[in-house]
């Protein structure tokens, strides 16, 4: 996906004449729209999820249709100004598309989140891989050519079947999940080795058209899956329902039989569904919390200290001014900041450090299947039991071993180097996200979610910007006012550079370890049990409903 980046930025260089400081800023731009979400999160709230689906399509298609248009010479040259502003549109709907997706998705499987959000990350992951192969084969190795088209139509047409449901439990949601893994896997693996491959050989159009009908196929694997289970959890609901009436059949016959302690133990099953209907219950008589839960909003000034506790629903100033925001926001900021910065100058890194062009491309192309890895892993491997903000920790301080690859190089370090900063930035995107959403709540999660990806710009613009460029342009010499392209040959290039990005890890490292003394109590006890509860009534009072739709016609005669 880096690789296809650099192509299209040649393409823009080339043909609308920017240079690279203005590439640049496009660059710096792009990653604002895509990560600036607070807006689409709070609009998420009020409008429906097809309906935000919708409006990230169309918000996509406008914006990079436009761009495909200027690059192609349909329209004139833009200023700058305005291709930001194309940019940062085509970027900022994959803020609704994530955000319809992914957060109705793990409010509709809130005690396999962590699952949920390593698959759903780490497909957002392997996109661009897949986008990649898609666009070889229907144009080449052409990079003005437009697939700005797919994406936005892919949204369109499943815009309907993504919508959020009453939490349920499956029978068998870990072993669906897991079947999800290993699909997703194969696809990593499939698009890892296609990779490595067509940096080896050059492909031709049927090879192109094959390898993408592969990918294609190994994805459609996934709507089989939901297919059967669709069916299985049809047919056992079918065969539920069939008990329900036998049991009431039964209950008739023994109705029917001169025995009075048997008709006694016929009466608590009906008062109990007269219950369920009583104006006088204990369930229903307390007004407060429904009032509560109707006077609460979601910008609630008034309540703000007295903070509810942790794993329940905050407003969204609660959430925004508590110290458990703050702590996992800056250190998001510190060290997704510092990976992101890594990933983007891999390519500078490796010429620096003497590697070739072949050897470069190839590690640049794979970070993006590291990081689907890392967010897969620790979906499924960090649990409860396991603390994830210890998880995050750890993989704090593995980034800093990452870094000092790069200040103390050793033969192939650069691989070991992006490995690690790939596998970190996905670990730690679904730790961080999930993290979140456990400590908060997940009423206004769709707010929330978006307030933590605005840490990721923040960290990327200081870290690669502010730190990273401007010692790099220092140790090569090069100023503001020089127009010719300079390189930077040798260990000396980055040292000082990632000196710095190993100090900001180890920082954000203290300051998650800050958080995992401030939740252990929380992460000792089951978080998940407000979810089970509400889970566990809805299948009583469900099987209720059935009972008594059921029972009429099963006792009488």
């Amino acid at each position: 996906m880096m690789q296809r980046r650099r192509k299209c930025n040649g393409v823009i260089l080339v043909r609308l004449g920017y240079d690279q400081s203005t590439l640049n800023l496009l660059a710096s731009v792009k990653d604002l729209g895509s990560m600036f979400g607070i807006p689409a999160g709070l609009i998420v709230e009020i409008i429906p999820t097809w309906a935000v689906l919708l409006f990230g399509s169309v918000l996509n298609f406008s914006g990079y249709f436009v761009i495909w248009l200027a690059v192609v010479g349909k329209i004139p040259k833009p200023a700058v100004w305005q291709m930001c502003l194309y940019i940062c549109f085509g970027a900022n709907s994959q803020i609704f598309t994530n955000t319809g997706s992914i957060v109705t998705c793990i409010k509709n499987f809130p005690e396999g989140r962590g699952q949920m959000m390593g698959l759903m990350k780490g497909f957002v992951g392997l996109s661009g891989a897949l986008l990649t192969q898609i666009h070889y084969t229907l144009y080449g190795d052409d990079s003005a050519s437009m697939i700005a088209w797919l994406p936005p139509a892919l949204a369109l047409a499943f815009s309907c079947t993504v919508r959020p449901v009453k939490s349920s439990t499956h029978p068998r949601e870990r072993r669906v999940f897991v079947h999800y893994m290993r699909v997703a896997i194969a696809q990593a693996v499939f698009l890892m080795a296609l990779i490595i491959a067509q940096k080896q050989v050059q492909f031709s159009p049927i090879g192109y058209s094959a390898s993408a009908a592969a990918v294609c196929a190994i994805l459609l694997l996934v709507v089989g899956i939901v297919i059967r289970e669709e069916l299985l959890t049809r047919r056992e609901e079918k065969k539920r329902q069939n008990q329900s009436q036998e049991e009431l059949l039964a209950r008739r016959d023994e109705k029917k039989r001169p025995n009075q302690n048997q008709a006694v133990q016929l009466e608590p099953p009906r008062k109990v569904v007269m219950v369920k209907d009583s104006p006088d219950t204990d369930r229903d008589s307390p007004d407060l919390p429904k009032e509560i839960k109707v006077e609460t909003s979601c910008w609630s000034c008034t309540d703000i200290r007295s903070k509810p506790n942790r794993g329940e629903d905050y407003t969204i100033l609660q959430a925004i001014l508590s110290t458990d925001m703050i702590l996992p926001f800056a250190t998001m900021s510190c060290s997704l900041g510092c990976n992101l910065t890594t990933l983007n100058n891999l390519g500078q890194i490796g010429e620096s450090l003497g590697y070739n062009k072949n050897t470069i491309g190839t590690t640049v192309s794979l970070a993006s299947i590291w990081g689907f890895f890392g967010r897969v892993f620790t979906g499924f491997v960090s649990k409860k039991k396991f603390p994830r903000t210890l998880f995050l920790t750890i993989f704090l301080l593995v980034s800093a071993c990452g870094n000092l690859m790069i200040v103390f190089p050793f033969p192939n370090s650069l691989y070991i180097a992006s490995l690690v900063a790939g596998f970190s930035q996905g670990a730690q995107l679904t730790l961080a996200f999930t993290i979140i959403s456990e400590l908060f709540g997940l009423k206004y999660y769709n707010t929330l979610y978006n307030c933590g990806q605005c840490s990721v710009p923040l960290g990327s613009y200081i870290l690669s910007v502010l730190v990273v460029g401007k010692l790099y342009d220092k140790e090569k010499g090069m100023t503001r006012s020089m127009t010719r392209e300079l390189t930077c040959f040798g260990t000396q290039c980055y040292k000082m550079s990632y000196l710095v990005l190993a100090t900001t890890n180890v920082f954000a490292a203290l300051m998650s370890l800050i958080l995992v003394f401030r939740t252990r109590k929380f992460y000792t006890g089951d978080i998940y049990k407000r979810y089970k509860d509400e889970i566990e009534k809805k299948k009583k009072e469900k099987e209720m409903s059935v009972a008594v739709s059921v029972s009429p016609t099963a006792i009488t005669d």
